[in-house]
């Protein structure tokens, strides 16, 4: 609950609009794209850093833990309140600051969504490069908390690769500002607060990096009657020397829901498909182009398609950007998962993951960014089935632990947050968890900075509370 005096230092600062703590306003912050929720105590909606830094000494003098949200699209609970406390909502700083195309930059604030800093610079041939799935609705800031990824990360990488500088608040409240210029010297804190869950700051405003737009692009769909086929064409591909911006693989099951819901032109009797994008210089696309070509049907592809105009592109991407909507249609809930596995073993692991669907009595679909090895298995599931969510779970999990066994990660793109914060130990060793809790410790040293995500409780999944962490206390 939030106590009458906290509410007052909150209205005195922000207005009597700007804060929701009504339980059916909270209801809504509750949950984001995965499978867990708890409400929080209130939300607020600031318009600026300093507003920001005011909201976190609120929340330290009352003793309220911290969760910073944006669009609420993540999957891995990253912005579920775990123990309550105060929301901090961006919604309202999601101004473009400064567009500097000259200098390949633009500023934000993480409200901004992802989608609109292309827009506001393709007339002047420029793009942003991190382009989750959820584009059209995720946040900078959820982006930059995550370390986003998205298609074309294969030859772009990550949030991590296009953010400059930040501004962040610190669990004190103070507002300070990292990296902004190339090469400047000392630690890369920019790069550690990228990809840290707002564990350890909360960003409230981003330099981004823009880039141009290629000369030439070719939209490639390459079918298949065996899925281990189209596997084992990703490792073909690579070992041209090829780096596809995108190369992404959709097997049978998720290929027909997609394709009754976008009528993408994906064929609905295939085993798999491959969405391949190459760009860059025209003559030197067009020679990529037959290359991937000879991968393709020497390791069993059985037709291979070139998309012929810009809206046969958009067609075949929308079905790929819109793929979980459509699992909306024919399931009333499904479980994502986000592992990622050596290039070489995708093959093995769409076996493995056929065999665990049989196991459990359960449909898995599966979506990959194939060209880096990072897997979406999506689980359907009906919550209503006594013990079927259970098993959904379960079966996320083994898949995890099997991406571990082949020298993978359980995260590539969604993050750890409260779903796989508990599979910490089986990929890092003590002595690195110690580390990573003593790094969180030296920026949160009373650990209310979103408490009981990325590092593991000790505790099994069910738990929603962890303990305040000491100096020295061990994390696992």
């Amino acid at each position: 609950m939030l106590s009458p005096a906290a509410k007052e230092r909150i209205v005195k600062l922000l207005g009597p609009r700007a804060y929701l703590d009504r339980p059916e306003d909270l209801a809504l912050y509750e949950y984001d794209g995965g499978q867990d929720r708890h409400p929080p105590d209130v939300v607020v909606f600031p318009r600026t850093a300093a507003e920001v830094g005011a909201l976190v000494r609120i929340a330290n003098q009352f003793g309220m833990p911290i969760v910073g949200r944006g669009a609420g699209t993540g999957l891995s609970g990253g912005a579920i309140p775990r123990q309550g406390g105060m929301m901090i909502a961006f919604a309202r700083m999601n101004h473009i600051l400064n567009l500097d195309t000259a200098n390949e930059r633009a500023v934000v604030e993480p409200g901004v969504v992802n989608l609109d800093v292309t827009v506001a610079v393709e007339r002047d041939g420029y793009f942003f490069a991190p382009d989750p799935s959820s584009q059209r609705a995720c946040t900078v800031g959820g982006n930059v908390a995550e370390n986003a990824g998205g298609p074309h990360t294969l030859a772009y990488g990550v949030t991590t690769n296009h953010v400059i500088g930040l501004e962040l608040v610190l669990p004190d409240g103070s507002v300070v500002e990292t990296g902004g210029l190339p090469d400047l010297p000392g630690y890369d804190l920019t790069g550690l607060l990228t990809g840290s869950e707002g564990t350890l700051a909360l960003v409230t405003k981003a330099t981004l990096r823009l880039m141009r737009k290629p000369e030439t692009v070719k939209t490639i769909l390459a079918i298949y009657s065996s899925s281990e086929d189209a596997g084992r064409t990703v490792a073909e591909i690579t070992a041209q020397a090829i780096t596809p911006v995108a190369l992404e693989m959709l097997d049978g099951v998720m290929l027909r829901m997609v394709e009754e819901a976008t009528h993408a032109g994906y064929p609905m009797d295939a085993a798999a498909v491959l969405l391949i994008e190459l760009e860059g210089i025209r003559e030197a696309v067009e020679t990529q182009v037959e290359q991937v070509r000879a991968a393709c049907l020497s390791s069993g592809a059985i037709e291979f398609r070139v998309a012929r105009t810009p809206a046969e592109r958009d067609l075949l991407w929308s079905g790929r950007k819109n793929a979980f909507g459509a699992v909306g249609r024919v399931s009333p809930s499904y479980y994502v998962q986000d592992g990622v596995v050596p290039r070489t073993r995708i093959a093995a692991t769409l076996q493995f993951i056929a065999r665990v669907a049989s196991e459990h009595g359960l449909t898995i679909s599966n979506i990959f960014h194939a060209g880096d090895g990072n897997l979406h298995p999506i689980i359907l599931f009906n919550p209503r089935t006594p013990g079927e969510k259970e098993k959904a779970r379960h079966a996320g999990e083994e898949i995890l632990k099997w991406c571990i066994g082949c020298g993978g990660s359980i995260t590539g793109e969604h993050g750890v947050g409260m779903e796989k914060n508990e599979l910490m130990p089986l990929l890092f060793s003590a002595d690195t968890l110690e580390t990573i809790g003593q790094i969180k410790l030296l920026f949160d040293p009373e650990t209310r900075m979103n408490p009981g995500k990325l590092l593991p409780t000790g505790r099994g999944c069910s738990e929603i509370r962890q303990p305040a962490l000491q100096p020295g206390s061990v994390l696992y």
